[in-house]
């Protein structure tokens, strides 16, 4: 590997073991064995390997996320293999989610990675709602996307905060199927939603 390599393979590691906000450039080149200046030369800045790095450690994450989804799509048990999945991978994922939470209480701190995972949402939901649902990603339109994925991640989103702030304390996949069922009973019983 090159130099680049070496600083991207670096940043990763640092992502994993201390996150955006206490990861130092000296703490990248003392990770990848390259020299202080490689960073701009490479990458023009410390935000913007780390960008880089999270970029590919998400998609990492994303390719080799396959659960064991059983169940018809849309029913409570391919919900429950869902979030089986994602919760199994739960401490692999951890620094991942980790450093997208840091991304999102930064506020403006990461501009350029706030908008690349931005940008990119609409690409999750659509992925979420065709795991979940079994729609194919084609058939979705932007009010599936909006209202469907944005839901979906909403819960993802959730459950991951939970893991993260209490491990032993955060609802298992059985709760959180029981809780949407009960939910949806609720609803139904008190008319239901509009149209």
């Amino acid at each position: 590997m090159g130099h680049r390599e070496d600083l991207l393979e670096g940043a990763k590691k640092c992502l994993v073991e201390k996150g955006f906000v206490r990861t130092t450039a000296r703490d990248i080149v003392n990770a990848s064995g390259a020299n202080l200046a490689s960073i701009g030369y490479h990458y023009g800045s410390k935000d913007a390997l780390l960008t880089q790095a999270y970029t590919e450690l998400a998609q990492e994450w994303g390719d080799s996320f396959s659960p064991e989804v059983t169940g018809e799509g849309g029913s409570l048990e391919r919900f429950r293999s869902v979030f089986e999945g994602v919760m199994e991978r739960q401490e692999e994922s951890a620094p991942m989610w980790a450093a997208s939470m840091e991304v999102a209480l930064s506020r403006d701190r990461l501009p350029e990675l706030r908008a690349m995972l931005t940008a990119s949402r609409g690409e999750g939901r659509r992925g979420l709602v065709a795991l979940l649902a079994g729609i194919p990603e084609d058939d979705l339109d932007e009010r599936d996307e909006r209202t469907l994925g944005a839901l979906y991640e909403t819960l993802l989103t959730g459950v991951m905060a939970q893991w993260l702030f209490d491990p032993e304390g955060a609802l298992t996949a059985e709760e959180l199927t029981e809780g949407m069922r009960r939910v949806a009973e609720m609803m139904v019983k008190g008319g239901g939603a509009p149209a």
